[in-house]
């Protein structure tokens, strides 16, 4: 059957650490459709959760800087094809002008059109790729300001040598509360946080009715599937339970610090603003990790070891 491929078997068991013969059943009970077969291991509670697509990494680096006047953070991804170009004094180079070209581009901007060395960034990629031989692509960019007439500070993070890297921007009442210790030291913690737990939405008002209209599903197959199935009067109350449970895994201020355990990010922001005497607030985030949604190419070896479970 199409799509039960042992590279779609992989796929799925990395995704969701479900067994072999769980992923492949689940491939053939979705004919074949990913997204279908992530859902069914979930609802059948073969898995407490699944990664997200595209977690395969490339290499590259992801940079980030923060401008002189603390007021925006800009974050770029550049990729190349293996860990020892990325080391390269010449594309670490490109990376640094990259990001500095990010600094000034209109928001939402496409850089590969942006002045760089008396051509556009992409001609320097093109030129890069024939020079070291392989494949320089400058894969996106983003950036977080406090808004004009506003105070706040913006604040970057870079993990891991450049795997993983966070930008964020606070607003708050006065630039004293912006520059307050405690609100400076608020700030690396939450992007520390951002990188290790990487949340989807800042709050649970950011997350898709679609997106809720599918955990809901996954959580009534959780029940249904459930040895000791509760009566479906008492559903709504636990479903109620599961997603309180859900929105503290995946929204930034409903999740428990990795840096002081026992506290909410939103508790921590609270305490901050309060050691400040003002107000302090998250206006926006954005994480990128090093070749997040880029599909690699994979050797035979689990092709090999699984092909005979995907065969007809």
């Amino acid at each position: 059957m199409a799509g039960i491929t042992p590279q779609a078997i992989k796929e799925l068991r990395e995704r969701t650490q479900a067994g072999m013969s769980d992923c492949k059943s689940a491939l053939v009970e979705s004919e074949g459709d990913m997204e279908k077969a992530v859902e069914i291991i979930l609802k059948k509670g073969l898995a407490k959760s699944a990664k997200r697509a595209g977690a395969v990494a490339s290499e590259g680096e992801v940079r980030a800087s923060v401008s002189a006047d603390k007021r925006a953070a800009t974050l770029v991804e550049v990729n190349i094809q293996t860990d020892f170009a990325a080391r390269n004094d010449e594309f670490r180079n490109f990376v640094g002008e990259v990001l500095t070209a990010a600094e000034t581009a209109p928001a939402g901007s496409d850089l590969s059109g942006a002045s760089l060395r008396g051509k556009t960034v992409q001609d320097v990629a093109t030129d890069l790729t024939a020079k070291i031989g392989e494949k320089v692509a400058v894969r996106r960019w983003d950036r977080v300001e406090v808004p004009a007439g506003k105070s706040g500070v913006a604040h970057a993070y870079v993990h891991l040598g450049g795997k993983i890297g966070v930008v964020l921007a606070l607003e708050t009442d006065s630039d004293a509360v912006a520059q307050h210790p405690e609100v400076l030291k608020f700030a690396d913690d939450t992007a520390m946080q951002i990188a290790a737990m990487n949340p989807a939405a800042l709050r649970r008002d950011q997350i898709g009715e679609d997106v809720k209209a599918k955990q809901k599903e996954i959580f009534e197959g959780q029940l249904r599937e459930d040895p000791k199935p509760k009566p479906e009067n008492a559903w709504p109350k636990i479903i109620e339970g599961k997603f309180n449970k859900w929105f503290s895994e995946v929204t930034l201020t409903e999740q428990e610090s990795v840096v002081v355990p026992g506290q909410t990010i939103d508790k921590l922001r609270e305490g901050a603003a309060k050691a400040a005497g003002g107000t302090v607030n998250i206006l926006r985030f954005v994480r990128f990790e090093r070749g997040e949604g880029i599909d690699k190419p994979q050797g035979p070896d689990f092709a090999s070891e699984v092909a005979k479970m995907a065969g007809g």
